[in-house]
C-alpha cells in the first residue's frame, strides 16, 4: 500500500491492515531481511512460543565465527620445534600466564590471558567448507540426511543460534533472544552456506540476521581499514560500506516523494504509532512485539548505531567491520539479547590457502586481536564478563603441512578438520587454562579430544538451558538439545 498526499504538501498515512502493518513495520521500516516475512506469516497462523523453564539466571554468549578456518599454527597452537615445512613463519610470544604462548601477532590478547582458555583438541572429520560449517554452527558431527553442500535444506540440523532463539526468552526487552551479524555466510560464488538456519525446526525459527555488511565476492576481511584480496593484497572498494540497520523508508516510498526531513520523520512516527496501536489491541506474537521494541527502545537503537559511538570507543575496537561488529554484539548483549553470533570475515576470509603469512599478519590477526581485546575489556568493566561466555572458532583448522601452490602464489595451508583450537573467555571460564593438546605437528588431537557437540553443550550450559530442554519440529516431534557433555575443565 503506497502512502499518498492528497493536498500535495501534507504527508498522510491511510489506515493499514494488520498484515500490511506487520510487513511495513518489521520488514520495510526496520530494514530486516525477507526471511523475517516467512517467520511472521508462519507465526501468524498460530504456532506458539515454546515455554521452557530455565535454571537460574539466563546468561549470554557471544559466538565469534571465523569462516574459512583459522590456522592453529599461526594463532593459538604454534609448533616452533616442528620441521620447516610445518612450523610456519610466525614466532610464539609469552602471555601473561606462564607456560602459555601464542602468536606474535596477537599481543593484546596475550596480555589478557587471565580471562581466556584454549581448547587445542577440537576435532571432526570434515575438510569441506559446507560440512565444516554445518558441524560447527549446529554442534552436530554427523551430516543430516539429504545434506547438500551447495544449499541449505529444511532437513538440515538447526543451528546453535536457532536452538537458542527457540528456547530462550529476551532477558530485558522484546528483542529476539538470538541474533547473527553482520551478514549471512555466503561463498564467493553466491551460494549460501548450510548450518546457519533453523532447518528441521522450520523456517519460522530461522535466527534473526542483522545485515550490516553487503555481500562482496572479491574483497575480504575487516574493511575499510584491513580489506584485502587473497592474491592482490590490500583492497577496499568504495562500494563496500558497513551500515548498521536503521529505520528505513516504507516500501515504495522515496525521499523525493516526501520532500524533506520533517516529512520523513512524520512518516516514521506514523508507522511507529500504527505498530503501537496493534501491539496494544491485539495479542501480537513475539516477532511483532520485537518489531515494536526495535522501534521504541533507545538502547536497541544505540546498539545498532555503532558508527556514531564515541570516537575513542570506536578506536579501541577498530573502525572496521570486525570492530564495529563486536561493538554491536556487546551492545546487543547489554540490551538483552542472549546469544549473538558474529561472523568475522565475509566470503571465508580465513581460508588462507595462499599468501597465508602476509594476509594473516597484515589483514586478519591485527583487527581480530584489537577488537576481541576491546570486547574483553568492556565486558569486564561493565561487570558482564562473568556472565557472558565469548567463544571464537572456525569450521575447521588448517593442515600441518604448508602448501606451495606454485604459479607465483605464496604458500598457505589447506582445510583440516582433524584438529583446531577453540578460544573461550568469560562466562565462568577459568582463565589461563589449556584443555587438550595436538600432536607435535599440530595435525591430530594428542590428549582430551573434543567435538562440536561438546562445544555446543558448553554454549547451551552457559545460556542456562536445561539438559531436559527440547525443541519440536513442525510435526510436533521433540528433539533433544544436548548431544554431549560440556567441555570439562573450563570452569
Amino acid at each position: 500500500m503506497r502512502p499518498h498526499s492528497p493536498s500535495g504538501d501534507a504527508f498522510q498515512h491511510p489506515r493499514v491492515s494488520r498484515r500490511i502493518a506487520v510487513q511495513a513495520g518489521s520488514i520495510g521500516l526496520l530494514g530486516l531481511g525477507m526471511n523475517h516475512l516467512t517467520a511472521l506469516q508462519a507465526l501468524a497462523a498460530g504456532s506458539a512460543t515454546p515455554s521452557v523453564k530455565l535454571p537460574g539466571k539466563a546468561r549470554a554468549v557471544i559466538f565469534i565465527f571465523l569462516s574459512g578456518g583459522l590456522a592453529q599454527h599461526e594463532s593459538f597452537d604454534l609448533k616452533p620445534d616442528a620441521p620447516e615445512g610445518i612450523r610456519g613463519e610466525f614466532n610464539p610470544i609469552d602471555t601473561a600466564t606462564p607456560g602459555i604462548r601464542i602468536s606474535e601477532h596477537l599481543p593484546l590478547l596475550a596480555q589478557r590471558s587471565r580471562h581466556w582458555a584454549l581448547v587445542r583438541s577440537l576435532t571432526h572429520p570434515y575438510n569441506e567448507h559446507s560440512q565444516g560449517h554445518m558441524a560447527m554452527l549446529a554442534g552436530r558431527t554427523p551430516m543430516p540426511t539429504g545434506f547438500d553442500a551447495n544449499r541449505p535444506k529444511p532437513s538440515d540440523w538447526p543451528s546453535i543460534a536457532a536452538v537458542a532463539g527457540y528456547v530462550m526468552k529476551g532477558r530485558r526487552t522484546n528483542l529476539p533472544p538470538a541474533a547473527i551479524l553482520p551478514e549471512e555466510i555466503i561463498h564467493r560464488t553466491g551460494r549460501v552456506l548450510p548450518g546457519q538456519f533453523a532447518g528441521q525446526m522450520g523456517a519460522a525459527h530461522d535466527p534473526w540476521f542483522i545485515k550490516a555488511s553487503p555481500y562482496n565476492a572479491n574483497t575480504y576481511g575487516a574493511y575499510p581499514e584491513y580489506g584485502f584480496h587473497h592474491e592482490r593484497g590490500k583492497e577496499n572498494p568504495a562500494a563496500l560500506v558497513f551500515q548498521a540497520p536503521n529505520l528505513a523508508l516504507p516500501q515504495g516510498l522515496t525521499s523525493s516523494r516526501i520532500g524533506g526531513r520533517l516529512a520523513l520523520l512524520k512518516s516514521m512516527e506514523g508507522q511507529r504509532r500504527e505498530l503501537e496501536h496493534f501491539a496494544e489491541v491485539e495479542k501480537f506474537d513475539r516477532h511483532r512485539q520485537q518489531a515494536v521494541s526495535l522501534l521504541n527502545d533507545p538502547q536497541v537503537q544505540r546498539a545498532f548505531d555503532v558508527q556514531k559511538a564515541e570516537p575513542k570507543e570506536q578506536d579501541r575496537y577498530g573502525r572496521n567491520q570486525f570492530g564495529w561488529s563486536l561493538l554491536m554484539a556487546r551492545k546487543l548483549v547489554e540490551a538483552g539479547v542472549s546469544l549473538v553470533q558474529v561472523n568475522l570475515g565475509n566470503n571465508e576470509s580465513w581460508d588462507t590457502h595462499q599468501s597465508a603469512f602476509p594476509n594473516l599478519k597484515n589483514f586478519l590477526l591485527p583487527p581480530t586481536d584489537r577488537a576481541v581485546s576491546a570486547l574483553l575489556d568492556d565486558l569486564e568493566a561493565t561487570g558482564l564478563l562473568a556472565s557472558t561466555l565469548v567463544v571464537m572458532a572456525g569450521e575447521f583448522g588448517r593442515t600441518p603441512k604448508i602448501s606451495g601452490l606454485g604459479n607465483g602464489k605464496l604458500p598457505g595451508r589447506d582445510h583440516w578438520g582433524a584438529v583446531q583450537t577453540v578460544w573461550l573467555a568469560g562466562g565462568g571460564v577459568k582463565g589461563g587454562t589449556v584443555i587438550g593438546s595436538s600432536d607435535k605437528i599440530g595435525g591430530y588431537p594428542a590428549a582430551d579430544p573434543q567435538t562440536p557437540e561438546n562445544l555446543a553443550a558448553t554454549i547451551y550450559q552457559s545460556l542456562g538451558i536445561s539438559r531436559e530442554a527440547h525443541w519440536r519440529d513442525p510435526n510436533d516431534r521433540p528433539h533433544f538439545i544436548y548431544h554431549a557433555d560440556p567441555i570439562r575443565g573450563l570452569t
